[in-house]
């Protein structure tokens, strides 16, 4: 019994960092800035004296084919965020639902990733003693509170015009991404159309 609880025991300060991208994307368009993802483990290691840092980034991406202009660009950044910055990368394909309304059939694209989010969180418990939420969405506050209720400490990163008021006081801090201003790097371009 002593042996399993010293070895569930974290020793040093862990934080694991849990990425939603489509809530990223909404602080990304409203400053007009990429965020400098080269930049977070240092972030965390120097503002919240983290000894190792590990990040997940989650997005689901368009199906080829639906959209005017080249996705290689995407993928490219997944493999950047994997092998380069050596980040966990979750991604699927959005899923299409096809919609028969008056006006006849439209397409609605879904990918949510909460469960996901909530896996790798749930999963990797013990490893961590810090965990941080880069989404504002309020249907993380009951993950929020259970890691809370298991000695964990919970800070959510997102901003202020995309954060449900659930979340932003059910951490133990919120900060807002576009205050952080050693996240931002180039300026945000609008894609290039395929001819």
């Amino acid at each position: 019994m002593t042996a399993l609880f010293l070895k569930n025991q974290i020793t040093t300060n862990m934080i694991y960092v849990f990425i939603d991208a489509s809530n990223v994307w909404n602080a990304v368009k409203s400053v007009k800035k990429f965020i400098e993802y080269k930049t977070l483990k240092d972030y965390f290691r120097k503002n919240f004296n983290a000894d190792k840092v590990e990040i997940f980034y989650y997005d689901a991406y368009p199906k080829a084919g639906t959209r005017d202009y080249d996705l290689g660009g995407k993928h490219k950044f997944f493999t950047y965020l994997k092998k380069g910055l050596g980040f966990t990368v979750r991604k699927k394909e959005l899923k299409r639902i096809s919609v028969i309304g008056e006006s006849g059939e439209s397409i609605i694209e879904k990918g949510n990733m909460d469960v996901e989010i909530t896996i790798d969180a749930m999963h990797n418990i013990h490893k961590y003693n810090i965990a941080i939420f880069f989404s504002g969405d309020a249907d993380f506050l009951a993950l929020v509170n259970y890691l809370k209720n298991n000695g964990k400490k919970v800070y959510i990163f997102s901003s202020k015009d995309n954060i449900s008021h659930e979340l932003k006081t059910g951490g133990d801090g919120y900060f807002d991404l576009k205050d952080i201003h050693e996240f931002w790097g180039k300026d945000l371009k609008h894609r290039e159309k395929l001819v």
